[in-house]
């Protein structure tokens, strides 16, 4: 009978040769990536290792710990920005610049936690939200912070490592990611991560069996917030330029549309949904450029309606994906991939 008798069987990272296996598949196949496919296709990737970051970040504070977050687009600028002064200004290597910047969003991301004390579903929404949009209005009104104009990433060294290119960047981003994940999925198995389920649960019973509800609600929007520092400065990198218009309201939704698609509370499912998402963003950017859909709604935007919004045809589908999602498959993704699992098991049964 596979029986856990204490808590470090629950947090070994391997259980079985089988995980073993796809796990060591899955490093080989990232370490060829870049060789495999085009180089596009390798920006794609870094973006969307960068969303996992956020999406894993994320689903530990709304997913396990049930506190609704959006204005994860302010954590991520804090971190993209705080990279690129401390890189620029202080002239601090890239691998201290970067923690440095991502302990000051998880500063940031204590203090507003201090307020879900009190605060609970909607209420927390508007003060997460109201935190964002502070945010990008702050930066662009500081000279310090390149104001309106916004900043250049500097050159990136790591020691003799020269990363000017996308394959180059792919190396480090990949890294990252992978320590992130583990890093994350351990968390959730340790007591932190149980005091967050059981805030998640049932906060007032969690609170009599002596877990500390102001605590592990701070905390857990701190670790969130590091994790968004982590993925901002590591997008400053890739796009080579940041300013205050990148970080959206739009950008927190679809952080937290990532969460929601690929499943609450699955680490599994944080990566699944930043991958769908983060490759729907890209392909719906030009939609007018993919072949029949595109010239069949230019022909029905010139028909019916403007042209210009045509474009905003991608928020439509974000919100029609969500929405079927939570029709058919309350749990995602992930929900999706442990039904196949146990048909996979019973079958033929």
């Amino acid at each position: 009978m596979d029986m856990k008798r204490d808590y470090y069987e629950d947090v070994q990272l391997f259980t079985s040769g089988v995980a073993v296996f796809w796990f060591g598949l899955l490093i080989v196949f990232l370490a060829a990536f870049p060789f495999l496919f085009k180089n596009y296709y390798v920006y794609v990737a870094n973006y969307m290792a960068i969303n996992v970051i956020v999406a894993i970040g994320l689903n530990l504070l709304v997913g396990y710990t049930g506190q609704i977050s959006l204005g994860h687009a302010g954590f991520f600028a804090i971190g993209a920005y705080g990279t690129l002064i401390f890189m620029t200004k202080l002239h601090l290597p890239f691998l201290v610049a970067l923690p440095a910047a991502a302990l000051v969003a998880a500063l940031f991301g204590l203090l507003l936690g201090l307020p879900a004390l009190r605060l609970e579903g909607p209420y927390l929404s508007i003060a997460t939200l109201g935190f964002g949009l502070t945010i990008t209005q702050v930066i662009g009104r500081i000279n310090l912070f390149g104001g309106r104009q916004g900043l250049h990433a500097p050159e990136l060294w790591i020691g003799p490592w020269h990363l000017d290119s996308d394959r180059d960047f792919y190396y480090l981003l990949m890294t990252l990611t992978v320590i992130l994940a583990l890093g994350a999925r351990n968390l959730v198995k340790t007591r932190v991560g149980r005091a967050f389920i059981a805030i998640r649960d049932a906060d007032i019973a969690a609170e009599t069996i002596g877990v500390n509800l102001m605590l592990y609600k701070s905390m857990a929007f701190a670790v969130s917030a590091f994790y968004a520092g982590i993925a901002g400065g590591l997008y400053a990198f890739v796009l080579r330029f940041i300013e205050p218009e990148i970080f959206t309201l739009l950008m927190s939704i679809l952080f937290l549309a990532m969460v929601v698609v690929g499943g609450l509370g699955s680490i599994f499912g944080a990566i699944t949904g930043a991958c769908l998402l983060s490759w729907l963003d890209l392909q719906l950017r030009n939609i007018l450029s993919i072949p029949y859909v595109g010239d069949w709604l230019e022909a029905l935007s010139k028909s019916y309606f403007s042209i210009t919004g045509v474009s905003n045809i991608q928020f439509i589908i974000f919100g029609l994906i969500m929405v079927l999602i939570m029709l058919f498959e309350p749990y995602g993704i992930f929900g999706f991939w442990i039904r196949t699992k146990k048909y996979w098991k019973t079958w033929p049964f």
